[in-house]
C-alpha cells in the first residue's frame, strides 16, 4: 500500500510542479467550477457501488478496490488539472508567485478530497472487516496520517526553497539556481530525512514503545548479539492485524523496528527472530540511505536529460500548428508537452527501476537471516504462515516485492547451495555500480549542453505564437499589438511592427509606450523609406505628456535632433538625465553623439 501511494502522490506532486497559472482558464469558471463538483459526485458514486457488494472477511477485495479507486482518483485529478486549469483557481494561495508551495499545497488539498470521498464510502466496510468503531472524522484523519508521511519530504524541500526565495539576497539565488544549489538542496533534504522523519512517521502512524517484559528483552539481546541497536515500537497498521514489520532510520539514535501486534500474536519465536533478521538486514545492506541516494539520481537524471526538451519541441513546426487546432494556450499546450515525458520517465523510472532494486533489496534482507541463523527454515515458515493468514497470498506478485513464493523458492534454492547468496549480492552490487556510473556520465555530458544558445534560437518564434494566440483570444486588447511590434521590431520586420503599433494606437490612444516605440521606429529603421521624423516628433511628444520617464525623454530627443532641433535635442537629453539618473552613462553618451553629429549622418 505504502509504495502505491508512494507513486500516486509523486504523480500529483509532479503535475502541481510542472503546471503553471494561466492568465485566464480554457473554460469559462462559470461551467468550470460545476463541472469540477460534477466530477467529484461521480467519483463518490463510483466509490459507493464499487464498495457495497464488500461483507466481512473480504480484505483482499477492500484493498484491491480502494487500489483502484486511489489511480481514478490519480487521473480525475489530473483531468482537472489541466482541461478546468486548476491552478488558475489555486494561484492566490501562492501570494502573488513569492510562495508557490501554497498554491500546490491547496492542489493537494482538492487530491485528498478525492480520497475523503474513498474513505468515506468505505468506512462501514472498514470498521466490519477489522471490527473496529470509528467516527467519521477520526477515520479521515486516521487515513490522512498514514499518508502524510509521504508528502512530507517534498513539502519541507520546497517550504525551505520558497522561503530561502523571499530573502532576495543575489548571492543566494545564484548559487541556488546552479548545479551546487541542487547539491544544497538534497544535503537539507538528506538531513531531514535522517534526523526529523523518523520521529514525525512514528507520532503520525500512532506508534508507541514495546511495553517492557519478557518479550521485548529477548528481541533486544537479540538486537545486542547482532551489534544493532533501535529503538522497538508497536505498529497499530490497520488496527494492528496486518502481519508485518519495518524498519526506519538510518542513524541509530532516530532508528525504529516497527512490528504489528498481529505478527507478535501469530509468529513463533524463532519465527520472530527470523523476520527481524530480515530487517536488521536492511541496515546492515545500507538499504534506506541507498534509497535516498536512488531518489537523488532520479533528480539528477531527470533534470539533465529533459532539460533539452522545451527546445525539440519549440524547434518542431507541428508545435505551432496545434494551438489553433486546439484552440489552447501555447505556453498551457508547451507545459503539457513538457511534463508528458517526464512524467512517463517517473512512472517507468519508479515502476521498473526503482521496483527493481527494491525487490532485490528485499530479496538481500532475506538471505542476510544466512548470517544470522545460518539457516532459512524459521523464515520460510514465517513467509508460509504470513501467505496463509493473509488470504492465501502465496503466488501474488507486486512491482516492489516478489511474491512470497518466489521468495521462499529462492530461499531453498540457497540451502541447497549457498553461493547464490553472493551471486545475488554480486548482482545487486554491480547493478548500483552500473547505475549510478551512468547517472554519472549522462548527466555530466547532458549538462555540457549550451541550452542558453538553443533558447536562443526558438525563444522568438514561440513569444510570437504565444501573442499571436492573445491576439486571437483578446483581439481588442492593444496592449497584445504593442507586444507584437516590439517583436516584430526585434527581428527586423519593420513595416509589421509599424502596422502593429498602428492597431495598437487605435486600441490604446493613452499609451504612451506605444506612441514612443512607434516615434522610434520612424526614426532608426533600417529601411529608410519608412522614416518619418515630423510625425516621429508628434508621437513622442505625445508620449512624453502621457508618459515623461527617461526612456521616452530620451526618444523625444532623437525626434529632435532628427529634425535639425538641436538645441531642443540637447535640453530634452537633459530632462532624461534627471528623470532617469541610474542610466547616466547611456544619456551622457547621446548627448555626446547629439552634439557632435550633423543631420543625415546618422542618429544617436
Amino acid at each position: 500500500m505504502f509504495y502505491n501511494n508512494l507513486i500516486y502522490f509523486l504523480i500529483i506532486i509532479f503535475a502541481l510542479s510542472t503546471d503553471r497559472a494561466p492568465a485566464s482558464p480554457w473554460v469559462e469558471p462559470q461551467i468550470a467550477i460545476p463541472s469540477i463538483l460534477f466530477i467529484f459526485y461521480v467519483y463518490y458514486r463510483v466509490c459507493k457501488n464499487l464498495f457495497r457488494p464488500l461483507g466481512a472477511g473480504s480484505a483482499n477485495r477492500y484493498f484491491e478496490n480502494e487500489k483502484k479507486l486511489s489511480f481514478l482518483a490519480v487521473m480525475s485529478f489530473v483531468f482537472i488539472l489541466y482541461f478546468f486549469d486548476l491552478k488558475y483557481y489555486l494561484q492566490p494561495l501562492s501570494l502573488n508567485d513569492r510562495l508557490p508551495i501554497f498554491a500546490n499545497i491547496g492542489g493537494i488539498a482538492v487530491f485528498v478530497v478525492f480520497l475523503v470521498l474513498m474513505w468515506s464510502s468505505s468506512k462501514q466496510y472498514y470498521e466490519a472487516l477489522f471490527q473496529r468503531s470509528y467516527t467519521w472524522s477520526g477515520f479521515i484523519t486516521s487515513n490522512i496520517k498514514i499518508n502524510l508521511p509521504i508528502m512530507l519530504p517534498w513539502l519541507v524541500l520546497s517550504l525551505a526553497f520558497d522561503f530561502l526565495s523571499l530573502l532576495e539576497l543575489p548571492g543566494l539565488t545564484r548559487i541556488m539556481q546552479t548545479y551546487w544549489g541542487d547539491l544544497i538542496l538534497f544535503f537539507v533534504f538528506v538531513l531531514f530525512l535522517l534526523l526529523f522523519f523518523p520521529p514525525l512517521v512514528r507520532w503520525f502512524w500512532n506508534c508507541s514503545p514495546m511495553p517492557a517484559g519478557p518479550l521485548r528483552s529477548e528481541i533486544e539481546n537479540f538486537f545486542r548479539k547482532q551489534n544493532f541497536s533501535s529503538d522497538i515500537l508497536l505498529w497499530p497498521l490497520f488496527e494492528g492485524q496486518v502481519i508485518t514489520a519495518g524498519v526506519m532510520g538510518v542513524i541509530p539514535r532516530f532508528r525504529y523496528v516497527l512490528i504489528t501486534p498481529a505478527l507478535l500474536q501469530t509468529m513463533s519465536w524463532d519465527e520472530l527472530e527470523a523476520v527481524l533478521a530480515h530487517e536488521i538486514g536492511h541496515v546492515k545492506k545500507k538499504h534506506l540511505m541507498l534509497y535516498i541516494l536512488l531518489f537523488f539520481g532520479f533528480s539528477l537524471f531527470s533534470s539533465a536529460a529533459f532539460e533539452p526538451v522545451p527546445y525539440l519541441i519549440l524547434a518542431s513546426d507541428w508545435f505551432y500548428s496545434l494551438p489553433g487546432i486546439l484552440n489552447v494556450a501555447p505556453e498551457v499546450l508547451l507545459a503539457v508537452l513538457v511534463a508528458l515525458p517526464v512524467l512517463v520517465f517517473m512512472l517507468i523510472y519508479f515502476r521498473f527501476i526503482f521496483g527493481y532494486f527494491i525487490r532485490n533489496f528485499e530479496r538481500q534482507a532475506d538471505l542476510h537471516v544466512f548470517d544470522v541463523l545460518d539457516n532459512s527454515t524459521s523464515l520460510i515458515s514465517s513467509f508460509e504462515k504470513i501467505a496463509h493468514l493473509s488470504g492465501k497470498i502465496r503466488d501474488r506478485k507486486s512491482w516492489h516485492h516478489f511474491g512470497i513464493g518466489e521468495r521462499i523458492a529462492f530461499l531453498e534454492k540457497c540451502e541447497h547451495d549457498r553461493r547464490w547468496i553472493f551471486r545475488h549480492d554480486r548482482k545487486v552490487y554491480l547493478s548500483l555500480v552500473f547505475y549510478f556510473v551512468f547517472i554519472a556520465i549522462s548527466s555530466g555530458l547532458l549538462h555540457r549542453i549550451d541550452f542558453e544558445q538553443l533558447a536562443a534560437g526558438y525563444e522568438p518564434r514561440f513569444v510570437e505564437a504565444v501573442i499571436m494566440h492573445k491576439l486571437h483570444m483578446e483581439p481588442d486588447n492593444g496592449l497584445w499589438f504593442l507586444l507584437l511590434g516590439d517583436l516584430m521590431q526585434e527581428k527586423r520586420m519593420e513595416r509589421k511592427a509599424i502596422e502593429a503599433y498602428e492597431k495598437a494606437l487605435q486600441l490604446k490612444p493613452m499609451n504612451g509606450d506605444i506612441y514612443n516605440n512607434l516615434a522610434w521606429l520612424l526614426i532608426t529603421a533600417q529601411d529608410e523609406s519608412l522614416h518619418d521624423p515630423a510625425r516621429a516628433l508628434e508621437l513622442a511628444q505625445r508620449a512624453v505628456e502621457l508618459k515623461p520617464g527617461g526612456y521616452i525623454l530620451d526618444t523625444l530627443a532623437v525626434a529632435y535632433w532628427a529634425n535639425g532641433m538641436v538645441e531642443e535635442a540637447v535640453a530634452t537629453e537633459n530632462k532624461a538625465l534627471e528623470a532617469d539618473p541610474k542610466n547616466r552613462k547611456y544619456y551622457l553618451q547621446q548627448l555626446d553623439k547629439i552634439q557632435q553629429q550633423n543631420r543625415g549622418h546618422g542618429t544617436p
